[in-house]
């Protein structure tokens, strides 16, 4: 009987212990991001040429809790410093008065760009990952692939974080997202701005992925600037992947379609629907590779250049692509050709630390548009420090 007993109270006190709420940990994620673009686009209309040189820190902390179930639970709280290098106050004298250029914040206060502020929750489901994050959060979260048709590459360095909600799922050979960005609240001068955004890829044979990738950007009106544009953008795709037969760090073929639903509501009035066919050829190879991007079809940006009611361009504030898929920079209609050249160098130097030396060229139909030399270094250092902590 006692020993009946015994059992029954070791099991009692295992129940309990596994019932014992989990304690909470210290959390930690930090980034460095330096990024060189030098653009020099003197032989085409679509963008200016500049040079982007800066850096940026994402220092986080937070608190970590796993539960019994394995469901991880991260409260995090940061801040995005960044630093257009070179970009100091300038004298008065100089400028001719107080200008934005001689604002004293540009040394010190003025770094630090946004706050971030957000939970993170991770949970295995048979074979499903899911993923959560809701609050102001990195922009790196997103793990689904975008045609540059979406964002660009500066859209995505000087906006670093998304505000809202992302879900992800990842199984053995499929993945899948979906989030909101809402970048523009409704004000007096400020028009409310949201994006609703997906992606997901699958593999259909050891070769071969199917994907897409999607937006739905709400373009309103503020209390001054009346209007409001949808603007849609949808990329079904299939991936062909031949780096295993090849022997090659990457060989891959990616044929897309890019299909686009567009309404300026009081200017236009009518959808319209403008498309083409989007060609990626990537190689590479001791660390050596040549991405070439080709797209065939319509001007995707058909609202770049048009005025709202306040006398403002829509520009990038409607469209955060790469300004070269509007294909004529000379007001023509019709189909348009845009190819977009990268030849870079990126060595596997460390597990934390991604290094990649581009040159990128650009061509619209039979013309040389410009090019652009690019460095970008990227070094994570809550991997490294996860990784003492293991040794």
């Amino acid at each position: 009987m006692r020993k009946y007993i015994f059992i029954l109270l070791a099991l009692f006190s295992a129940s309990v212990s596994a019932k014992e709420k989990p304690k909470a940990s210290f959390a930690y994620d930090v980034d460095f991001e330096m990024n060189f673009d030098n653009r020099e686009f003197a032989r085409s209309r679509f963008t200016p040429s500049m040079t982007i040189f800066g850096a940026r820190l994402t220092p986080q902390v937070g608190l970590s809790l796993v539960e019994g179930n394995g469901a991880a639970h991260r409260l995090m709280v940061g801040i995005d410093v960044m630093k257009d290098f070179g970009a100091s106050p300038v004298s008065e004298l100089i400028a001719g008065g107080k200008t934005a250029e001689t604002d004293l914040k540009q040394n010190n206060l003025g770094l630090f760009r946004e706050l971030t502020l957000y939970y993170n929750f991770k949970k295995k489901i048979s074979k499903t990952d899911m993923e959560i994050y809701a609050g102001i959060f990195p922009r790196r979260a997103m793990e689904g692939e975008y045609s540059q048709a979406f964002f660009s590459d500066s859209l995505k360095f000087y906006d670093n974080n998304l505000e809202g909600l992302l879900l992800k799922f990842t199984r053995p050979k499929a993945y899948f997202e979906v989030g909101c960005d809402w970048m523009g609240q409704y004000g007096t001068a400020r028009r409310e701005r949201f994006m609703i955004f997906t992606a997901g890829e699958g593999k259909v044979l050891p070769f071969m992925s199917l994907g897409y990738a999607g937006y739905m950007l709400h373009y309103a009106n503020s209390s001054q600037v009346k209007g409001l544009v949808d603007n849609i953008l949808l990329n079904p795709y299939a991936r062909f992947d031949f780096a295993r037969q090849s022997g090659l760090q990457e060989l891959s073929l990616r044929i897309g379609w890019l299909q686009a639903m567009q309404r300026d509501r009081i200017y236009v009035g009518a959808f319209i629907f403008p498309f083409g066919g989007e060609f990626d050829q990537h190689v590479r190879n001791w660390n050596v590779g040549i991405h070439n991007r080709m797209f065939l079809g319509y001007d995707m940006m058909p609202y770049y250049n048009n005025i709202d009611s306040a006398g403002l361009k829509y520009g990038p504030e409607l469209y955060f692509g790469d300004p070269f898929y509007r294909v004529h920079d000379n007001g023509a209609q019709g189909v348009g050709f845009y190819d977009r050249l990268e030849v870079y160098y990126q060595p596997g130097l460390s597990d934390w630390l991604d290094l990649k030396v581009s040159a990128l060229f650009h061509f619209n139909g039979t013309h040389y548009s410009g090019c652009q030399q690019m460095v970008g270094l990227r070094f994570n250092l809550s991997e490294l420090l996860s990784s003492r902590k293991d040794r």
